[in-house]
């Protein structure tokens, strides 16, 4: 019997000492196949992301292959004298095209070519045309018989910013309200000393 039950126990430690090492050899391949898959699709999104053109998902029509540009624009924009500010969360990084970003809210960030001012604004859900800007939350600034929207663009006035490509050290001016051509001047005097943050 001693030897009998010697042996059933050499058995029953060899059949553990399989069972052991099969389920370790079929988590490490199950281990080696997951992290292949994980490296092939990194792989394969930096590619993309490296590659990016014009018809990348999410990127504004025409533009050019992201970091194909890089400009800085410093932006002001006067609702009745107030500043709007654009340093809020709400307004940072909502595309990797153009956007505000670092917490900052008055230097426009441009990484691609053909990327404009108006998809910079959709982007922000802020509403802009030629007549009105228009709040993420509604509330609209439109130009009647006493208050006009106006904008400029290096000092300069124009009639609409939307299609307007930012190249650097722009200054952009947006101005809602019935100001005189001296406060005009003091808020384009703001806008040339306002710092970018390249």
């Amino acid at each position: 019997m001693g030897r009998k039950e010697r042996r059933e126990r050499e058995v029953k430690r060899e059949n553990y000492a399989t069972k052991h090492s099969a389920e370790k050899r079929k988590q490490t391949l199950i281990a080696v196949a997951v992290l292949g898959a994980i490296a092939v699709i990194v792989g394969y999104a930096a590619f993309l992301f490296l590659n990016m053109t014009e018809t990348a998902p999410g990127g504004p029509e025409n533009a050019g292959a992201l970091g194909s540009e890089h400009s800085h624009a410093a932006l002001l924009v006067k609702i009745f004298g107030d500043t709007f500010e654009f340093s809020s969360p709400a307004f940072q990084i909502k595309s990797s095209w153009i956007h505000f970003e670092g917490r900052d809210g008055s230097t426009i960030h441009k990484h691609a070519t053909g990327v404009n001012l108006g998809y910079l604004f959709e982007t922000l859900s802020i509403g802009l045309d030629d007549q009105c800007y228009v709040f993420p939350e509604g509330k609209q600034f439109c130009s009647n018989e006493d208050y006009k929207l106006k904008f400029f663009i290096n000092r300069e006035q124009v009639s609409d910013i939307r299609d307007y490509e930012i190249m650097e050290d722009d200054r952009i001016l947006i101005l809602y309200g019935s100001e005189t051509p001296e406060e005009i001047e003091a808020y384009l005097l703001q806008l040339d000393n306002q710092q970018l943050v390249k």
